[in-house]
């Protein structure tokens, strides 16, 4: 016999706005629905129930029982991400998974039980789920077990969670309920209390060629239901392509920083949501809803998958910085395209190889504040101007299997860049007072440290004349030397043959 566990959650517009705005939490809060005088309560905390606000109130009937009660909207978006995220915590538990509406899903329970071992597994199963909802997903659930669906659905909304009907206890949860419970078109509502009947129980004692003589098909299938015998299959649903979070804000929000506050929050349960998945974002998709009309719709790719949320907040901050929305914001959604992250090989001898994740955290860091096209790892380029270079992307190699020692130098000479070249004047012949003297500068920034050159010259060889481009409009025509001064220090200079202005482009060491 199959088992269904079906996973409620009571007034679910409350649990929903609570859960993207936890400091709520406590307070005297209702939810209203409709537009202006004809919004009316449709649920509410317990603070506010006990001050005697019930649902179908008015605003101003609610405040004239408790003036300091707290009033919010229905919200589609908190909503909608917390169906989401009880349909994540469902699969979980199950591959086979319906999403039945608000608040509301049912999944294939057949053989979960061996997972808890004990004298009432069912009953450990239950509490699991609860349990899980209420940590992950942060919505508070009925949990209900049974045969078919609609036995499982009345006995989670019993209240006494999680409740296990055994196999053939069905028709004993049945028989007591009225018939609206059961049949939910009016016309067979009226037609069966017109044969006296007012329990589901009543109804199933009937002879069922009887019922099926009068009602036909509709009576058939419930008669069956009041048995227990629900013929509806579960319907499993896809998983979704993106995980999504967002909300409504109550009020426009001009400045970045408060929209900030309430982004990393959303990027939190994104950031849960997905971990329970395996999966990490490489894709991060920003919608704003804008006052008083419009969106503002941006677009961040990931070097690769995380789900580092520091990381996100921050590319979302630069690139909101960059890229400023025309208007206050009224509300956001954050939509994470999700991807398998990379593993790290792991060696028993060797270096620990680089996280992935970590690398794409500090590239991704690096995008937002340079740009794409200043990052990477450079690379020659065939050509004679020593500055000649490009930008490829970022692929360190693996470390090898066993660690090996450094090599010892060798005392070869190397050439030390200076990049942009360093402007010095150079006085040769009549125009020095020795035989030849360079004169250099230093940079004022005091972000940038350039190096004093200035000394006699000692010794010089060269020329070494370099030219390239003369058939295009930017040729170069150049004239190296390397020189030792007289103090010390070897460099690589050299002389534009158009504008004759000197340049010291390398220091040996």
């Amino acid at each position: 016999m199959p088992r269904i566990a079906c996973l409620s959650v009571p007034l679910f517009p409350l649990a929903a706005r609570l859960r993207s705005d936890p400091e709520l939490r406590g307070e005297a809060l209702v939810i209203l629905e409709g537009q202006g005088h004809a919004a009316r309560v449709t649920a509410a905390t317990r603070a506010a129930r006990r001050a005697g606000i019930r649902p179908g109130f008015k605003l101003a009937q609610a405040r004239a029982l408790l003036p300091r009660l707290i009033a919010r909207r229905r919200d589609a978006e908190c909503e909608r991400a917390a169906q989401e995220a009880l349909l994540d915590v469902a699969e979980s538990f199950s591959p086979r998974v319906e999403d039945a509406g608000e608040g509301l899903a049912f999944l294939d329970a057949e053989g979960l039980e061996r997972h808890y071992p004990g004298e009432t597994p069912e009953l450990e199963l239950g509490r699991a789920l609860a349990r899980e909802l209420e940590g992950r997903a942060g919505l508070p659930a009925w949990v209900g077990l049974a045969a078919s669906k609609l036995t499982a659905r009345l006995a989670a909304e019993r209240g006494d969670s999680p409740a296990v009907i055994p196999p053939g206890g069905e028709a004993e949860l049945l028989a007591p309920l009225a018939l609206d419970r059961l049949v939910p078109e009016a016309r067979t509502l009226a037609t069966l209390r017109r044969w006296g009947l007012s329990t589901v129980g009543e109804l199933a004692r009937l002879p069922e060629a009887e019922v099926v003589s009068r009602l036909g098909a509709v009576g058939q299938e419930l008669q069956a239901l009041a048995r227990g015998e629900d013929p509806r299959p579960l319907v499993p649903r896809q998983p979704p392509p993106a995980f999504r979070e967002g909300m409504e804000l109550e009020w426009p929000l001009v400045s970045l920083e408060p929209f900030l506050f309430m982004a990393r929050a959303a990027l939190d349960r994104l950031a849960e949501r997905m971990a329970g998945h395996a999966l990490a974002c490489a894709r991060l998709e920003l919608v704003l809803e804008l006052e008083p009309a419009g969106f503002h719709e941006r677009s961040i790719t990931l070097p690769a998958p995380s789900r580092d949320v520091r990381t996100l907040l921050e590319l979302l901050r630069l690139d909101l910085e960059g890229h400023p929305p025309a208007g206050p914001i009224l509300a956001f959604t954050l939509t994470a395209h999700p991807d398998r992250p990379r593993p790290a090989q792991l060696s028993l001898f060797g270096p620990a190889a680089l996280s992935p994740e970590k690398l794409a955290t500090t590239l991704a860091r690096l995008f937002a504040m340079l740009g794409e096209e200043r990052v990477g790892s450079p690379r020659t380029v065939d050509g004679h101007r020593p500055e000649r270079f490009a930008l490829v992307p970022y692929a360190p190699p693996a470390p090898p299997e066993v660690r090996q020692e450094p090599r010892r130098g060798r005392g070869l000479l190397a050439v030390r860049v200076l990049r942009p070249p360093l402007a010095v004047e150079v006085l040769t012949g009549e125009e020095a007072a020795r035989p030849a003297e360079l004169r250099g500068t230093v940079a004022d920034d005091t972000t940038e440290k350039r190096p004093r050159i200035e000394g006699r010259v000692r010794v010089a060889s060269g020329p070494w004349g370099l030219e390239e481009g003369w058939w295009s409009g930017d040729p170069v025509a150049r004239d190296y030397w390397d020189v030792e001064l007289a103090q010390g220090g070897l460099y690589r200079l050299y002389r534009e043959r158009g504008s004759g202005d000197w340049f010291v482009d390398g220091i040996y060491d």
